[in-house]
């Protein structure tokens, strides 16, 4: 667990729609900007590993690009096959115009 936040980036950089990925240690973090809402799940679908950063957000769901699962970014919970599994989430916070994230598992 990093006790250390991890900055993204500022919020000017980061626009509704978008998602910047950074590296906590060795935990990929993905940090969504939906609607206004900031969001920071693992970057790993845990149906097969790969990456979930590119894939399409709908709504609150970001898809895989490998096999089309689902997974929503408030909770981390799948919500469409091939995934059964959630994803971690993690917190964000902002701070003098900069966001931060960090694995605080």
């Amino acid at each position: 667990m990093s006790e250390a936040w991890v900055e993204v980036c500022t919020r000017s950089e980061l626009l509704p729609g978008e998602y910047k990925v950074v590296w906590d240690g060795d935990t990929a973090i993905a940090v969504f900007n939906v609607d206004g809402d900031l969001y920071a799940v693992e970057d790993v679908c845990t149906h097969d590993g790969g990456e979930l950063a590119g894939g399409e957000v709908i709504g609150f769901e970001v898809e895989c690009p490998r096999h089309g699962a689902r997974f929503d970014v408030r909770t981390g919970e799948p919500t469409c096959p091939p995934a059964y599994e959630p994803i971690a989430r993690f917190p964000v916070r902002e701070a003098d115009g900069l966001i931060w994230t960090r694995d605080d598992r």
